[in-house]
């Protein structure tokens, strides 16, 4: 399903100064800028990159729509270009902010009907992080796959009864497997959507699991990471 945007948001192309950096493991990061005139809805994504640098990369934005500073939660790629140098920035560096972009968003006509299901692997909890804070009193589920349990990032930060953690190497999780795994035994409510968001091997095979358990594509909203 396409979800359209809400019009008083603007396209921006902004300098802005690292506020702050919190380190959540080893290579993973939240970077904090000073919000000031920037809009967004929950669920979009930015165009970050380092002054004086060529490159740039898109984020999905991690903070509440209503909250007084910006955040992305970043990864860093073993050998890779640009996220090593994110990752060593200074409080007072400088980087490019432009966006926010996209469409993915809550479904606005099924916020008070639904159960929106989250389900993402990494990093891709990122835009349901901020959906979840910009939205209190949601009925939400979240699903999320990742590797060991140290990378359940913030998992305070949500409803204990709502957050369920799958952990594939190590079995400190609420359940020992893939996510994928857990979707094809799992049972969900008739009028639920989902939310689909991290790597495209995940995001493909969990699209299919919910076709077979008789979700139709308008009940699915995607957003691919890589």
């Amino acid at each position: 399903m396409t979800i359209e945007m809400k019009s008083e948001v603007q396209i921006d192309t902004s300098f802005y100064k690292v506020q702050d950096i919190k380190y959540l493991t080893d290579s993973t990061f939240l970077l904090r800028f000073p919000k000031s005139r920037f809009r967004f809805e929950a669920g979009q994504h930015i165009s970050l990159s380092i002054a004086g640098d060529y490159q740039s990369r898109e984020y999905s934005i991690y903070s509440a729509e209503e909250d007084d500073f910006l955040d992305v939660l970043v990864k860093e790629v073993e050998g890779g270009y640009f996220s090593p140098k994110l990752k060593h920035l200074k409080k007072g560096e400088m980087v490019e902010i432009h966006g926010p972009f996209g469409r993915f968003a809550l479904d606005a006509k099924k916020r008070d009907t639904h159960q929106h299901v989250f389900i993402a692997s990494g990093t891709g909890i990122a835009p349901f992080h901020s959906m979840v804070k910009s939205n209190p009193g949601l009925d939400y589920k979240m699903i999320h796959g990742v590797r060991y349990a140290n990378e359940a990032y913030e998992r305070e930060e949500y409803d204990a009864s709502r957050y369920l953690l799958c952990t594939s190497r190590d079995d400190a999780g609420d359940f020992k497997g893939r996510l994928t795994t857990y979707l094809k035994n799992a049972q969900f409510a008739k009028n639920s959507c989902f939310y689909l968001c991290g790597n495209s091997d995940m995001i493909f095979d969990a699209m299919e699991i919910l076709k077979e358990k008789g979700f139709n594509r308008d009940d699915v909203n995607v957003e691919v990471y890589f």
